[in-house]
């Protein structure tokens, strides 16, 4: 893997490798180079990865498009997250389970406050969950659901009977991506992660919470009808983001994006 972008970063006079070699970064490194803002509000960040076409899945996953410098960086910045959040049909599709705790980064979630997993939040407006999977029965931290003031009675009782933390954030059936982030950085959740569906980032692209893209592109075409990353209603005017950083590795390109107004 190599830097290929901020420019400033590649004439660095520091003791090492240039960031310009091609070489396996350290979990250290790729925490550095990812690290939330300072700042202490909520920053929603995303972590997606897309064909040179556009699609976001082949066969229904993310996997068969990923590589492992992708999946080492989806590992850490699940490891710098307090909260990954998730859609209903992503955590069926993809079979979630609870995030576990990383050695590699037990000192650095220490010194940030954090407990030694984040939490996985999962969006579902019909609560319409298995329970009884590992994602609600086994987590080091208890699994949150987040759903509308209209879920059906009995499944937010389901939920709450398995150890699920039931967060209220919208009316009706329905969440409210904006009152989500809100609800959650009330929980001390600042530092927020989502990794899909398609249909959940669109809602939260919609909503006008979304700070930061981490956008994996993979050399790979597949042609079909597959999803793009984010799907859903369109906005009225395109919103600007502006590259941060970029990484290259046998082809794959890591971005990192912000929204310009942050």
């Amino acid at each position: 893997m190599r830097s290929l972008f901020p420019v400033t970063d590649l004439t660095t006079t520091a003791p090492g490798p240039s960031p310009l070699t091609d070489r396996e970064w350290t979990l250290d490194e790729l925490a550095d180079a990812y690290a939330y803002p300072a700042a202490g509000g909520p920053w929603l960040r995303a972590n997606m990865v897309s064909t040179l076409d556009g699609a976001a899945q082949h066969d229904g996953r993310s996997q068969g498009i990923s590589c492992a410098s992708d999946m080492r960086i989806f590992g850490t910045l699940r490891a710098l997250a307090d909260v990954v959040i998730a859609g209903a049909e992503t955590v069926r599709l993809e079979g979630y389970r609870p995030a576990r705790a990383r050695e590699a980064f037990a000192a650095r979630r220490a010194a940030a406050g954090q407990g030694p997993a984040p939490a996985v939040a999962v969006v579902s407006g019909s609560l319409d969950l298995d329970f009884s999977l590992p994602l609600f029965t086994e987590p080091l931290v208890p699994t949150l659901v987040v759903t509308g003031a209209g879920a059906p009675p009995e499944r937010i009782a389901a939920a709450r009977a398995a150890g699920a933390d039931v967060v209220i954030a919208g009316e009706g059936g329905r969440v409210d991506p904006a009152r989500a982030v809100r609800e959650l950085a009330d929980r001390g959740l600042t530092r927020l992660l989502t990794e899909g569906g398609p249909r959940l980032l669109g809602q939260f692209v919609a909503a006008g919470v979304l700070d930061e893209l981490c956008l994996t592109l993979s050399p790979t075409l597949t042609a079909g009808d597959a999803q793009r990353i984010a799907g859903g209603p369109g906005v009225p005017l395109p919103e600007r983001f502006s590259l941060v950083s970029l990484l290259e590795e046998a082809g794959f390109l890591f971005t990192r994006y912000r929204r310009t107004d942050t």
